[in-house]
């Protein structure tokens, strides 16, 4: 098949694995897919093709659920997404005058400060004023073209509330999404994305909607306390990842 050109055997079967298990986490957590694609992607890709490729992936998987995501999402995830939308370009460009060293240092303090939020004890559910929530939209959308990370600030902003599960995750997946589509349409305007991202994306897709799947079902057995410990569970594991590449 064309879209596997260039691929082996192993590096086939790790995609797909690595997608259904990202993909997973994505079902259960309402976040992590990325975070956990993009390093083993780009194993066998450029960098470049693996976060394009999981940018898609979020944003196939995400129109799919776009209408529960909508009517399930609070407020506030629209303001956050505009301000996602408007500040993931001057990601990029800081990324480009970032030396390397300094860039993964300071993506390790953001994932570290991410977990070190989510184990404060919950706040009250009302949502906070502007200037956090403008804060949280403004540095997700820089970590977005800095980092192909925009969880980081949303994360703590909806599960370390005491508001609905299924609110905090609706939210998240819905500001995701919309960070989705900002990533690809920069990536369209730089000339970064070509048939190759394209194809592999839609080969991939079939293993997204199984693992995404299977977290569903995981998230509907499992009580608010599990749920939010898998999630600064998974917080720590982009930490982790993030401190082992800086040293």
């Amino acid at each position: 098949m064309e879209w596997l050109a260039g691929l082996d055997a192993a590096q086939i079967a790790a995609a797909f694995a690595a997608t259904i298990g990202a993909s997973f986490v994505r079902g259960l957590a309402g976040f992590g897919m990325a975070i956990l694609l993009v390093p083993v992607l780009a194993l066998a890709l450029t960098p470049v093709e693996a976060v394009m490729i999981a940018n898609f992936l979020m944003l196939f998987i995400g129109l799919l659920e776009i209408r529960r995501l909508v009517l399930g999402a609070e407020k506030s995830a629209w303001m956050i997404s505009g301000l996602v939308a408007l500040t993931t370009a001057p990601g990029l460009l800081l990324l480009s005058v970032t030396p390397a060293d300094l860039a993964r240092l300071l993506i390790a303090m953001v994932a570290l400060s991410a977990f070190a939020l989510v184990l404060l004890p919950q706040r009250s559910a009302s949502v906070p004023g502007s200037l956090q929530t403008g804060v949280t939209g403004l540095t997700s959308g820089i970590l977005t073209g800095f980092a192909g990370m925009p969880g980081p600030p949303v994360v703590p902003y909806y599960v370390g509330r005491a508001i609905p599960r299924d609110t905090a995750k609706a939210s998240m997946l819905l500001i995701f999404t919309i960070a989705s589509i900002v990533a690809i349409i920069s990536g369209s305007l730089t000339g970064v994305i070509d048939q190759r991202v394209v194809l592999l994306s839609a080969g991939l897709f079939p293993a997204v909607i199984f693992g995404n799947w299977l977290g569903g079902l995981a998230y509907g057995r499992i009580s608010d306390t599990v749920w939010r410990s898998f999630v600064g569970l998974v917080l720590f594991a982009a930490a982790f990842a993030a401190l082992t590449r800086l040293f």
